[in-house]
């Protein structure tokens, strides 16, 4: 979304979308947007991500981080990040850290604009003291419960509390010995006055402020009341000088508390609050508090766990951001609630990588290949396109010896019908090098096959222009003697999806083959150098990439970010 012109405008689900025009549609926010401009309520675009520091990302949230981070560069505007951190109860500075991470990795650039709600504290509290003597908002006494009691229902107005008439006097004491710690946590709230009757039940005298002895990771013990999170966030988008308040559909409903907190408090050219549509991704857990369960319970090994779909956990797997970027493009924006399957999302990093990469041969389930005919002490260099599909990534030079490792699947003792790999008699061509004949084969005690043995055709080298024969098999292979050992992560989806994600008790269908670690995998030595996230194609296995939690130098880790086949077709 860093450029109005190009084609993600295209790809919006929302309205016109002139094919034969030539004109690129724009989506409704940047409709809206263009509208505000156009008729001066606006000059220059200031949008933000206001993330609660409670939890890590998730991909959801980077569509959310894109698409404002989108908007402030296409029309020359600022985009700023900012902590709603009102709530120190599930708040940690470690949620704190991983986010700003995840913001800077998928390109959301705030520059030196890192706000938090706590920062303005006190700026809430003059607006609460405001509003009190304005007559629009009370202390009121009632507990939780009765005030939930007195909300009334979607059909049913509330009752006014017994409290809602107090005089300002008295409210501007009461407010105050709750700020100054004199009452018990819950014992009072200061409610905003407006109407117990309105057919929306967020404007029903909503609570503004609570009494929470709580120590806050950026302001400490200075407060023992903290704002609500409808009140709060207008008011830090108003400070800023937020033109467009972008948040997702849920928000809704709250949009007329929203502009009436900015009203009240008489805001100048206050923020418009506009709602897209969330991204639901399917088979796959967003909740916090259920990969907080994962993880408190070891199912998982963090937050970064590859099998989420946390922004963390893209990254570490190996996912880029380009291929979310692409992602998001594909989804577009949308005010209609709709589901996406997650195979788009593995098209748009095969996409991504396919050019990018340098293609590697990789044994995952190892079988020695003696070639019985070849001198012992000789090793050859085979020279190995990076990448056949992008010439410009040039070429390596593989060693070749007398014992190699292939993949078990590639041969048989017995074969089936239309196998056309090693088996007892028959010719293959190793990639990249000769055609080679199997001999034999040795087993353990238990008839498993622990050797092959075969001779190969000197002749044939690749690239030599032999053409005397054709064999129907190519198998992949690594040196032995050079070849680096390297433990391999499979992935599959976390959640059983033929179940779905939830139970009918709210918990979750697991897979019980989520993982399967390899530990004894042979690698070509061009990876022996290998850093965190750097990530390549294993011929015929898929792309993978070198864990950044548990990959060291002499131990390195993969983790396979996808599988070389795809079950999404782009329309």
């Amino acid at each position: 979304m860093d450029n109005g012109k190009d084609k993600e405008a295209a790809l919006d689900n929302s309205e016109n979308n002139p094919a034969d025009s030539g004109i690129v549609s724009k989506n409704f926010i940047e409709q809206i947007i263009e509208k505000d401009i156009k008729e001066g309520h606006c000059t220059t675009v200031v949008t933000r991500f206001p993330p609660e520091p409670n939890g890590y990302l998730h991909i959801g949230h980077a569509k959310s981080i894109l698409l404002n981070n989108g908007l402030a560069k296409e029309y020359g505007g600022r985009f700023n990040l900012r902590f709603d951190d009102t709530n120190p109860t599930k708040e940690k500075t470690e949620f704190v850290e991983s986010i700003i991470a995840d913001v800077k990795w998928i390109g959301g650039d705030y520059e030196d604009r890192l706000f938090f709600a706590s920062d303005y504290f006190d700026q809430m509290y003059e607006g609460a003291v405001k509003l009190i003597k304005k007559g629009k908002a009370y202390v009121c006494d009632l507990t939780a419960e009765e005030i939930r009691e007195y909300r009334g229902t979607l059909t049913e107005p509330g009752k006014e509390s017994p409290y809602r008439n107090r005089t300002l006097e008295e409210n501007l004491r009461l407010f105050e010995e709750m700020k100054d710690g004199r009452y018990e946590d819950g014992s009072k709230v200061l409610r905003a006055k407006i109407d117990m009757a309105s057919p929306n039940i967020n404007m029903r005298d909503p609570i503004i402020y609570r009494i929470a002895r709580m120590t806050h990771h950026n302001t400490g013990d200075k407060w023992c009341i903290y704002p609500m999170y409808d009140f709060a966030h207008p008011i830090e988008d108003a400070i800023e000088g937020v033109t467009h308040s972008i948040c997702t559909l849920e928000f809704e409903d709250h949009r007329p508390l929203y502009d009436w907190v900015v009203t009240e408090l008489e805001y100048e050219n206050p923020p418009r609050q506009i709602e897209f549509a969330k991204l639901y991704l399917t088979n796959v857990i967003t909740g916090k508090r259920y990969i907080k369960k994962l993880v408190e319970e070891g199912i998982v090994d963090g937050w970064d766990d590859p099998r989420l779909v946390s922004i963390s956990a893209l990254r570490r797997r190996g996912f880029t951001p380009e291929s979310i970027k692409m992602f998001m493009e594909l989804c577009g924006v949308s005010k209609s609630q709709s589901s996406v399957d997650y195979p788009m999302l593995e098209y748009c990093i095969r996409e991504d990588l396919k050019l990018k990469k340098p293609r590697v041969m990789a044994v995952l389930d190892p079988v020695k290949l003696v070639i019985t005919n070849y001198p012992e002490d000789m090793t050859e260099f085979m020279e190995v396109s990076n990448n056949q599909e992008n010439e410009e990534m040039g070429s390596r030079q593989v060693a070749f010896g007398r014992e190699l490792y292939i993949d078990r699947e590639d041969f048989k003792i017995d074969p089936p019908r239309k196998y056309f790999r090693l088996f007892p008699g028959n010719e293959v061509r190793l990639m990249n090098a000769y055609f080679v004949t199997c001999t034999g084969y040795v087993t353990d005690e238990n008839g498993v096959v622990t050797e092959v043995q075969a001779t190969y055709d000197p002749k044939t080298r690749s690239g030599s222009g032999f053409n005397e024969r054709k064999v129907k098999g190519t198998i992949h292979w690594v040196d032995a003697k050079t070849s680096v050992k390297a433990e391999v992560r499979l992935y599959e989806n976390i959640v059983d999806e033929e179940k779905g994600v939830y139970n009918e008790d709210g918990s979750l269908n697991l897979n019980p083959n989520s993982i399967t670690v390899l530990k004894d995998c042979r690698i070509e030595h061009s990876v022996s150098e290998a850093k965190s996230y750097d990530s390549f194609q294993f011929l015929r296995h898929g792309y993978f990439c070198v864990d950044s939690k548990d990959s060291a130098k002499d131990n390195l880790v993969f983790n396979r970010i996808v599988s070389l086949k795809s079950s999404y077709k782009p329309e």
